[in-house]
């Protein structure tokens, strides 16, 4: 393998082992406009989106103990990665995916875990972890305001004296 290629893989490699996840995607049809658009929606998801080439990135994930991912990888074919909420990810990609028609989601992996575009897509729809905490803020909250309402209402019932 050519020194640039080495170089090229070893970024691949550090890139997969910082990232809990990635997003494999085919970008085929997108405009340069649509693709800085698409990057600017992944870096407020905390992602970021990078073009590969198939046979470097294949060589990256073999050293990155991912495993093969022979036919996988056809195409023109993008990486979505990031350091934290794959659920934002891969929401924006979808989003993203319902408004332009592209880039299409091929498959994913979680921690060590392969998901399937059906799968991917499942995730996406899935609340993201800020609008959990506030579900879950919602939900405590909700008994103690009851509380005070009905302690308010007897306070209000009550004869002057």
């Amino acid at each position: 393998m050519r020194a640039e290629k080495k170089l090229i893989t070893t970024e691949y490699v550090a890139r997969l082992n910082a990232s809990p996840f990635f997003i494999i995607t085919d970008y085929t049809g997108l405009t340069v406009g649509q693709f800085t658009e698409l990057r600017k929606r992944l870096i407020k998801a905390g992602a970021e989106v990078h073009v590969v080439k198939n046979s470097i990135f294949r060589v990256a994930a073999k050293e990155a103990g991912i495993g093969e991912l022979n036919d996988s990888l056809a195409g023109q074919v993008a990486v979505v990665t990031g350091k934290k909420d794959f659920f934002a990810a891969a929401k924006a990609v979808k989003t993203f995916q319902s408004e332009f028609d592209k880039p299409k989601i091929k498959f994913g992996y979680l921690g060590n875990q392969r998901l399937e575009q059906p799968e991917v897509i499942a995730y996406a729809d899935l609340p993201t972890l800020d609008q959990l905490r506030g579900k879950l803020l919602g939900l405590f909250q909700a008994p103690a305001a009851q509380l005070a309402r009905v302690l308010q209402a007897r306070v209000d019932k009550e004869p002057a004296q």
